[in-house]
């Protein structure tokens, strides 16, 4: 029965996951495309979906936990689940910030072509599925590689900022859009920094390694 439980328990975190992902991936395509009704979408529909689904998650893993008294693993997966709910519900935050941020933009002339955040985008969605998958499959190796990769979305918001500082110094009427495209870039980095710790805490609870920013204790 606790089995089943957990199972169905995974199977709910899987839904959240997968939104939330839709979630950064539509606030992008709006910001790109210029499409009002996308970006309106995520921060009408869709977070308030992703907030009851949290909701429903802790009050699952609590019932859970008063009920069956779970031990060793078991327990560790509940209190995973109930860490990536918060972590995930945050990266929908986030997705909310850049379709905020998007719809200002799109009313406005670009101040450059958009080719890092995109890229930036397509990295961080990747790493989100392949924590969340990390943890479904309890592979440390995927864990692992999602890690490595947090290196080169905070070079990309470290190119973005330079670049936009330039714009910024030389025309100043560009301030305002080049803050916006800033923070866009700043909130796909937060979203990617979540995916992480979910990586280090799929390696924790399947090797007992604490892995902080690649360097790896006891």
């Amino acid at each position: 029965m606790l089995k089943e439980k957990i199972l169905s328990l995974k199977e709910r975190l899987l839904e959240m996951a997968y939104l939330v992902e839709k979630m950064i991936e539509k606030s992008i395509k709006g910001l790109v495309e210029k499409r009002e009704e996308i970006l309106k979408g995520v921060i009408e529909r869709d977070e308030p979906v992703v907030n009851q689904i949290e909701i429903e998650i802790d009050e699952l893993c609590t019932e859970l936990i008063a009920l069956y008294e779970p031990k060793a693993k078991d327990l560790r997966i509940v209190l995973m689940v109930m860490k990536m709910n918060n972590d995930l519900e945050r990266i929908g935050d986030h997705a909310v910030n850049i379709s905020e941020s998007s719809l200002y933009l799109i009313e406005r002339p670009p101040v450059k072509p958009l080719i890092d955040i995109p890229r930036m985008a397509e990295t961080t969605i990747g790493m989100l599925r392949d924590s969340v998958d990390s943890f479904i499959k309890e592979n440390p190796k995927l864990a692992k590689d999602v890690l490595e990769r947090d290196d080169m979305v905070d070079g990309l918001r470290d190119q973005i900022l330079r670049e936009l500082i330039t714009y910024m110094i030389s025309e100043p009427g560009t301030i305002e859009r080049s803050l916006h495209l800033i923070r866009i870039s700043q909130n796909l980095e937060r979203a990617a920094d979540l995916s992480t710790n979910i990586s280090e805490d799929v390696i924790f609870m399947v090797e007992g390694r604490i892995v902080k920013h690649g360097e790896e204790e006891g």
